[in-house]
């Protein structure tokens, strides 16, 4: 087994991939054999998430959020979220599991009550621009969203009370992240940039403070997806530019580059538990599992038919002792 990939909870690593095949398959995360095929028709996946109860899969596709049952053998979608106009671009879930997040084309951020047989939203949140990406703060209480025209919204969820930066001129956010210590912010764009926010506050009734720290040219084209690694001492970055790349966060210097010949765009990331691996997801019809520290590919995961455009990974490691050889 993959050190670091495998030891979770429930004895269980679930790795979904969604994409332009109008599929997602679910994966032996250690092995590279894919276990289930689930049909998304009607649309290419944008999005995926697991609920943190793991029971269920999120999909976000075109005009609807799709919700598969992970303990059934069960290929079609059991909840569908739907009434919503263009792409739903982003999807994710409250701590326990309360409440889903989306943001999509139709300039919206919506709040989803998940207790709730009313398959409305219950809150909108609506900006200027279409949304690429919205990220749930450690502290449950502020969403931040990025759109198509250069805006980050901080929406308080207990006010309503929002605020707004603009960290480069006509430069569409692509992809926000937050740490899980909650003490930075990066936030990717169309033109390869990754900005780094220290962040204070966010505690109480105080809101949350974003003091800019960094700006790194990350990439040379086109910036897709940055996420903050379960140890909050890396940052992943990836770009239509083919590759992954991997930053400290101590001083957000160039750790790895994750390149492939003809792996064109990588189009989402996920670390592993123990922040020792990644997985990305890329335009060639891979998915792919990397070692951070010796930076090369450990696993692929080979079997869609078109571009791997989402990823989902939970692995929660308890003890990094116990790995199976």
């Amino acid at each position: 087994m993959v050190e670091g990939v495998g030891t979770t909870t429930n004895d269980q690593v679930i790795f979904a991939t969604g994409g332009y095949d109008y599929t997602i398959k679910l994966w032996q995360a250690h092995s590279g054999i894919c276990q289930r095929t689930m049909q998304h028709a009607d649309s290419q996946v944008n999005a995926l998430e697991i609920m943190p109860d793991k029971q269920l899969l999120a999909a976000a596709g075109h005009q609807h959020i799709r919700m598969y049952d992970l303990n059934s053998n069960n290929p079609t979608a059991i909840i569908n979220y739907e009434s919503i106009l263009k792409n739903i671009t982003s999807v994710g879930f409250q701590e326990d599991g309360k409440w889903m997040f989306t943001g999509g084309e139709d300039c919206s951020a919506r709040i989803w009550d998940l207790r709730s047989r009313n398959l409305q939203c219950q809150r909108l949140f609506q900006v200027s621009a279409p949304v690429n990406c919205v990220c749930l703060h450690p502290n449950q209480a502020e969403v931040i969203v990025g759109d198509q025209s250069g805006i980050i919204h901080v929406w308080d969820l207990k006010t309503d009370h929002n605020e707004q930066l603009i960290p480069e001129a006509e430069a569409s956010i692509q992809s926000i992240s937050i740490d899980p210590d909650g003490t930075h912010m990066a936030a990717v764009n169309n033109k390869g940039h990754c900005y780094i926010w220290s962040l204070t506050g966010g505690v109480a009734e105080e809101p949350t403070k974003l003091n800019p720290k960094h700006k790194i040219e990350a990439h040379r084209r086109y910036a897709l997806r940055c996420k903050f690694s379960p140890d909050s001492r890396l940052l992943a970055t990836t770009s239509a530019d083919g590759s992954a790349r991997v930053w400290r966060t101590k001083d957000f210097s160039l750790k790895q580059v994750f390149k492939l010949d003809g792996q064109r765009w990588v189009w989402d990331v996920a670390f592993s538990a123990d922040s020792q691996y990644i997985f990305t997801a890329s335009s060639d019809n891979f998915a792919r599992l990397w070692n951070v520290e010796k930076g090369t590919v450990e696993r692929e995961y080979n079997g869609h038919q078109r571009a791997v455009t989402a990823l989902a990974l939970c692995d929660e490691v308890v003890t990094t002792e116990a790995v199976v050889p």
